[in-house]
């Protein structure tokens, strides 16, 4: 409840706001013909093949609340409350409360989690659902996992790379030569709760299927289809996209600033308190975290006709959360340093950066709404 008042208040500028891009042309549209017609095919706009769960939560909310920005708006908001309650716990479980604080904080004023924040769009939902999941799985809690996993996957197929490539590591861990090969990997490759993992393809799979019975295609329209997947099997196009995916995962908008003082703080000793040295995050956690990290980057290289940094709100928080835990550990004097990050997060919501960037990544997408909106008052005013 918190979480949410905080946001509320943070964005309450914003709520009021038109829908813009992705959210006019794709999203609001399937969401209300949910509402209107219980079809969970869009019929005023051509399938994309997303899956339905965050069209049916917006469709739920405005039969309570009724159609409007600011439902839409508040209700995308208390995703995103869960979605920062998922990074808070999942970095207390690997390291400590005030890494988790941090953490949560540098998370939540990240420019483009800022935004995509009240934002009508799926990655909001699928990164905080994924949280949960992590947290699960590092708890080997096998059937949450699934659970929290099938979730994810369901609001956004994208979201089926996580468990995927923790399966995957699972399986490529024990095999890589080391003094010590159990600190690498997190479980046992004989877990009983491994198969667990490929649960979620099946709710997702019943998903596509239905999608095909429908509409007679399985992966959205073919223009669609042609857009994200045809068209970017280029190796030249897939190798620029890989650097902006390495990019947005570890300097987008001010993240640099983190990573350049994460990198700082390794040649640093760690600080000794009262307890002794303080620890590290678990060498097979970070392990596990880069896995999934690796595999955002290299698919999200590969589809996805448009190199969107929201797409990658499922793994940005993941290396936020390792850098402020590097900067606990060897920097005695670490919250000044997370206080600058912070800073810089809040200067590049206002401040565009020098290089090409999305105007749903900053509140440039708010000047944009706002400039069509007086230009709309002018061209009435004048030419009525």
């Amino acid at each position: 409840m918190l979480l949410s008042f905080v946001l509320f208040v943070l964005h309450a500028p914003l709520l009021r706001l038109p829908y813009f891009w992705d959210e006019a042309g794709y999203y609001v549209p399937a969401a209300r013909d949910l509402l209107l017609t219980g079809s969970l095919i869009p019929r005023s706009a051509p399938s994309n093949a997303h899956p339905p769960l965050v069209m049916a939560f917006l469709a739920a909310c405005w039969k309570l609340a009724g159609f409007a920005p600011i439902v839409t708006r508040t209700a995308m908001l208390a995703i995103a409350a869960l979605c920062l309650l998922g990074v808070f716990r999942l970095a207390e479980r690997i390291s400590n409360t005030q890494v988790a604080l941090a953490a949560t904080l540098c998370t939540a004023l990240y420019p483009v989690f800022f935004v995509q924040s009240s934002l009508a769009h799926l990655d909001m939902a699928a990164a905080g659902l994924t949280f949960w999941g992590l947290r699960s799985y590092l708890e080997n809690r096998g059937t949450q996992t699934a659970f929290w996993f099938s979730l994810a996957a369901l609001a956004k197929e994208t979201a089926i790379l996580t468990p995927l490539a923790l399966l995957a590591w699972e399986v490529l861990c024990p095999w890589l030569r080391s003094k010590n090969p159990e600190s690498l990997c997190l479980y046992p490759r004989s877990s009983w709760s491994s198969p667990l993992l490929l649960v979620p393809m099946i709710p997702l799979g019943i998903w596509y299927a239905y999608h095909y019975v429908s509409t007679g295609f399985v992966f959205g329209n073919p223009e669609f289809f042609r857009y994200n997947v045809e068209t970017t099997l280029h190796p030249l196009r897939m190798l620029l996209a890989l650097l902006l995916r390495f990019w947005q995962a570890v300097g987008y908008l001010n993240l640099y600033l983190l990573t350049l003082a994460g990198l700082l703080a390794l040649y640093r000793r760690p600080v000794r308190d009262g307890n002794g040295e303080r620890p590290r995050i678990a060498l097979n956690v970070q392990l596990a975290f880069l896995a999934v990290i690796l595999a955002y980057v290299v698919a999200m290289a590969v589809v996805g006709g448009a190199v969107l940094a929201r797409y990658m709100l499922p793994v940005a928080p993941l290396v936020i959360i390792i850098w402020v835990s590097t900067l606990w550990r060897r920097v005695r004097r670490w919250r000044p340093v997370v206080a600058m990050v912070l800073l810089a997060f809040v200067i590049g919501l206002f401040v565009n950066p020098p290089y090409g960037f999305s105007f749903e990544d900053n509140l440039a997408y708010r000047d944009y709404i706002l400039l069509h909106q007086r230009a709309e008052e002018f061209v009435e005013a004048r030419y009525p």
